[in-house]
């Protein structure tokens, strides 16, 4: 049986990921840590808290924001 996937843009980028995925398992898909990114959602911040629980549907825009440090 075919995986059902939505679509939506992360980062500017088409993407097609499983139907159901939360915002906390595609940042483990994409195997980014959570201690050093922002995610915005349709132009609004996403509460560190609330990722495990939001599941991404079709025509999200995302932007993931990875920190960087340095000096």
């Amino acid at each position: 049986m075919p995986t059902i996937t939505v679509p939506l843009l992360l980062n500017g980028e088409k993407r097609e990921i499983p139907a159901g995925t939360s915002i906390q398992g595609l940042l483990d898909m994409l195997r980014l840590p959570a201690d050093r990114v922002a995610v915005e959602c349709n132009r609004a911040i996403v509460r560190k808290e609330h990722w495990a629980e939001t599941r991404i549907e079709a025509g999200w825009v995302l932007e993931i924001v990875t920190f960087v440090g340095g000096g």
